[in-house]
């Protein structure tokens, strides 16, 4: 019996020893791991968006539902847009006006105007030399004692009225040569590009008459009904944004310096055993102490740096406000 113990003996020994050697050699492959691994815990942060139109007015259409998904772009609500389409068809009947209004100062005036007041240039000639003769005759006469000094009097006026008429008349004609003044120009611009200031801001108004959603998510709250009165900014409905999916978590600092932004993580949930792959996208540059909900009442006054993570989440499996654990590899640690 002995001898044949002692023959099982030495094999039984060495296995023993592999075992040991074994197991030495996966508790410390187990305890490297550990030491390379990260593990943080967050939630899935919560990002909502209060929307509403930039215009007040009388709410036509609610197209969508509390739980429903739209689109970004898709028409959510639309208003009573008749008293902003007027706006913008006056605004653009005020364009087209002080369009006009330049054209007509830049290109001066008519050939038919100019040789018109030509013309009367030509005709207050004729009357101030007619004027200028009949006045020199009574002056002749006058010395003779020929005539009276009324009928003096009267042609000196007589002449004098007719030079000022000829004198107004070549003036009207340089202006009519010459066109429109600069500055007059220039406040024609001027009216023209506030007309059309004001046509774009009738036409943004009526386009902001309807409202779209401003990325893909899901309706939380439906808060009006058609036929209510809003002012500009009251909100309509409440959209959860989906994507990007962020999880905020947050990071000690003793291992501060072993993560950075773009570093790959895998981010569990309790309602899923596959991963969720992200990445760290943003480490805050100012510590803080850990929030109540995220790790125990222990390491709730210790320092750590808030640290989100972008998810790529296809099939819109993480929900808002969801706890997760962060999983990174960290390789010098």
């Amino acid at each position: 019996m002995n001898k044949h113990w002692r023959q099982y003996f030495k094999p039984i020994c060495i296995i023993f020893i592999i075992g040991i050697m074994v197991y030495g050699i996966l508790d410390w492959f187990e305890a490297k791991q550990e030491s390379s691994h990260l593990v943080l815990h967050g939630n899935v942060d919560i990002r909502q968006v209060d929307l509403g139109f930039r215009i007040g007015g009388r709410i036509a259409q609610m197209k969508a539902e509390e739980g429903d998904a739209v689109k970004a772009g898709e028409v959510l609500a639309v208003l009573d847009a008749e008293p902003y389409q007027h706006a913008a068809d006056l605004a653009q009947a005020e364009v087209a006006q002080a369009e006009f209004a330049l054209l007509k100062l830049q290109h001066g005036n008519r050939p038919q105007e100019v040789k018109q007041a030509y013309d009367a240039v030509n005709a207050q000639r004729t009357n101030f030399l007619n004027a200028d003769q009949s006045f020199k005759r009574q002056e002749t006469l006058l010395k003779t004692g020929m005539t009276s000094k009324q009928a003096y009097d009267n042609a000196f006026a007589a002449q004098q009225e007719a030079q000022a008429n000829l004198q107004a008349a070549e003036e009207a004609f340089t202006v009519m040569q010459e066109g429109a003044r600069q500055e007059d120009v220039g406040m024609a611009s001027a009216a023209m590009d506030a007309a059309q200031t004001r046509f774009v801001i009738a036409h943004m108004n009526l386009t902001d008459a309807t409202l779209l959603a401003p990325s893909d998510g899901y309706v939380l709250t439906r808060i009006q009904e058609p036929g209510a009165m809003v002012g500009s900014g009251s909100p309509v409905y409440t959209l959860s944004v989906q994507h990007p999916v962020w999880v905020r978590t947050y990071v000690a600092e003793p291992d501060l310096g072993h993560v950075k932004p773009g570093m790959k993580v895998s981010v569990y949930s309790d309602s899923r055993k596959e991963p969720f792959e992200g990445e760290v996208g943003y480490i805050a540059s100012t510590a803080e102490f850990t929030p109540k909900n995220i790790e125990t009442k222990e390491l709730r006054t210790s320092l750590v740096y808030r640290m989100r993570i972008t998810i790529t989440d296809p099939n819109n499996k993480l929900r808002q406000g969801m706890p997760v654990t962060v999983h990174i590899n960290v390789l010098d640690k």
